[in-house]
């Protein structure tokens, strides 16, 4: 890149101050200087959209990462439920391939929780809560109020200066 210090910026001015003149000097540095703003938005805009780029390739790099890993999870379970069934699978046979006695039990069958005990679950009903949210309940009277000379209107201070505004 090009270095410009003071020393250079100075010398610069001085040439164009002589070869541009002093009239159309600040209309030249206005123009010089929108272009160079342009230029630097379009280098921001640039780095942006390759920094942009960028991102989206290693997002989609994890991507595939994470889908690879959610394909082999997925075959894994799918591995472990198949071992599964079959094991299910020999037990119920197992169980129905053992003799019942007279009493139409087997021997392992037990009765269950349920059948000793009646399980009766009970929902309490719903109350409404009697509230009426519209209406306004105050906790102290109006009399009680007008009595201590509490005010019960709101009155801004204009209003209230206007009010009593003596009268002419």
């Amino acid at each position: 890149m090009i270095e410009l210090g003071l020393s250079k910026m100075a010398l610069i001015g001085a040439v164009a101050l002589v070869v541009i003149g002093p009239e159309k000097l600040p209309r030249v540095a206005r123009t010089v200087g929108s272009l160079l703003g342009r230029a630097q938005r379009y280098v921001a805009e640039v780095k942006a959209e390759v920094n942009r780029s960028m991102e989206l390739d290693e997002l989609r790099k994890m991507k595939e990462t994470v889908e690879s890993a959610a394909r082999d999870v997925q075959s894994s379970v799918r591995s472990t439920a198949a071992e599964l069934e079959k094991d299910f699978g020999s037990v119920g046979a197992e169980l129905q391939s053992l003799e019942y006695d007279s009493s139409g039990h087997s021997d392992l069958a037990a009765p269950s929780w349920e059948q000793h005990h009646s399980v009766s679950q009970v929902v309490p009903t719903y109350k409404h809560p009697g509230k009426n949210f519209r209406l306004k309940r105050s906790a102290v009277p109006r009399w009680y109020k007008s009595r201590q000379g509490v005010r019960t209107h709101v009155q801004s201070g204009a209003a209230r200066v206007a009010r009593f505004r003596p009268k002419r």
